[in-house]
């Protein structure tokens, strides 16, 4: 090209074969790897996260790329994007190839599919967890969003999908891919849907319960069932642990080893992460950030608040310069399934925080408080709790700070809520 110093060749649609062009760079890093990619609206970094915790302790050297960050469990550097560019990813499998790893469990966001961000990657598994609104600024409708979900099935060199046939989306293509002779294996916790797919395997968790420590639930495959005894909160989650041991037996790990591992699974940061509760409001951190999401979360919790005796606070907001049509729709969640609603700042980016708590709040009803400050919001709910009420801080999970006007400037919701516990404990008292 003309004006350059060194001979350069124009090629079309290079961002589509950035992937392609860094595998053969990077030395095909993802065929020396047992590469697994988790796709879904929610449920990507739990699934993620507990699938390379579970396979550390089977002793398998495990990477993640994500949402929280890219390394090890417990050793992830931050990154910006679910998941990365082209270039970036491959160099990350050749990193994680040459520390030592025989497995990366990966995100792989809507987003990403859509950009090639994962082309030229060998990909072993791939799992889906369900389609609900979100990411709407960017595809537009729902449809284009289920179409770049979909693409993760049409990655070459396949071997199998982990498909949730809860999802009216997921079972659509667990029917199509059984179809295409691909190894389907879906998973339910609906008894009846274990028939819905002739030609999968599937597995079941049956018989959902609350236990004094968690969860407790009958796990069905093939022709084995056990009891599986969990310490998390959510029911919502029994799902997303069934992906984990569904890929695990994917990977041909015996159903007893992967139940003694999954009984050990806690929830990563940001995640249905508890705070406080004892003696004091239980703080309930999630990064639910949209409709379903946070419904999910709201409806969970309400079974502790049930047992507390107290009332059920909502701390929440909608990120600026994102799909503005879903504002009011979360409004409305909160409004049905909380009994105090706080209407506050999260990630307000280029826009006016106090027009998007606006738009949050036409959903949200009369009844609903607005906050700019998201300290300051923290602060009055978990202050004016009783004892026995629970508080959920809702969209920013584990994210350490608030993006304004193109700054990232610090915040974390789970230090504002332990700062507002140990004030709470000092008006107490205790």
């Amino acid at each position: 090209a003309e004006g350059l110093a060194r001979p350069a060749i124009a090629v079309d649609h290079l961002r589509d074969l950035a992937g392609h062009l860094a595998h053969e760079i990077y030395q095909r890093p993802s065929e020396s790897l047992w590469l697994a990619g988790v796709t879904g609206t929610n449920g990507k970094t739990t699934v993620s996260q507990w699938l390379a915790r579970a396979l550390e302790e089977l002793g398998c050297r495990c990477g993640i790329v994500g949402t929280l960050g890219c390394g090890f469990p417990e050793q992830l550097a931050a990154s910006n994007n679910t998941t990365p560019d082209a270039l970036e990813l491959h160099r990350a499998l050749a990193e994680f190839r040459a520390a030592g790893a025989a497995a990366v469990a990966m995100e792989v966001s809507s987003i990403g599919l859509d950009q090639g961000r994962v082309n030229g990657a060998s990909m072993d598994i791939a799992i889906f967890t369900n389609l609900t609104r979100d990411h709407l600024d960017y595809h537009g409708t729902m449809e284009t969003y289920a179409a770049a979900k979909s693409r993760i099935f049409s990655l070459p060199g396949l071997r199998a999908a982990i498909i949730n046939l809860d999802d009216a989306f997921g079972l659509a293509q667990a029917r199509r891919l059984v179809g295409e002779g691909l190894q389907v294996i879906g998973y339910t916790c609906v008894a009846s849907n274990a028939d819905a797919v002739p030609g999968a395997q599937v597995l079941v968790a049956d018989h959902i319960r609350t236990s004094a420590s968690g969860l407790q639930f009958t796990v069905i495959w093939e022709r084995s069932q056990a009891e599986l005894q969990v310490r998390m909160v959510a029911p919502f989650n029994v799902s997303n642990l069934l992906a984990v041991i569904a890929a695990l037996l994917a990977r041909g790990v015996a159903l007893d080893e992967v139940l003694h591992v999954a009984a050990r699974l806690t929830p990563p940061e940001g995640r249905m992460q508890l705070v406080g509760g004892v003696g004091e409001p239980l703080v309930v951190i999630d990064y639910a950030h949209s409709p379903d999401a946070l419904a999910k979360v709201l409806a969970a919790v309400r079974t502790t608040v049930r047992t507390r005796g107290g009332r059920l606070v909502c701390v929440f907001g909608c990120g600026g310069d994102r799909d503005p049509g879903k504002r009011p729709l979360m409004g409305e969640v909160v409004r049905e399934l909380a009994d105090r609603v706080v209407v506050t700042s999260d990630n307000p980016r280029s826009e006016d925080p106090l027009t998007i708590i606006e738009a949050v709040a036409a959903g949200a009803g009369p009844a609903a408080e607005c906050i700019v400050d998201r300290a300051q919001a923290i602060r009055i709910a978990i202050g004016e709790a009783a004892a026995d009420d629970v508080i959920v801080l809702a969209g920013k999970g584990h994210e350490p700070y608030q993006e304004v006007l193109g700054q990232r400037l610090p915040f974390s919701d789970l230090e504002q809520a332990r700062a507002a516990l140990l004030e709470w404990n000092r008006s107490a008292g205790v």
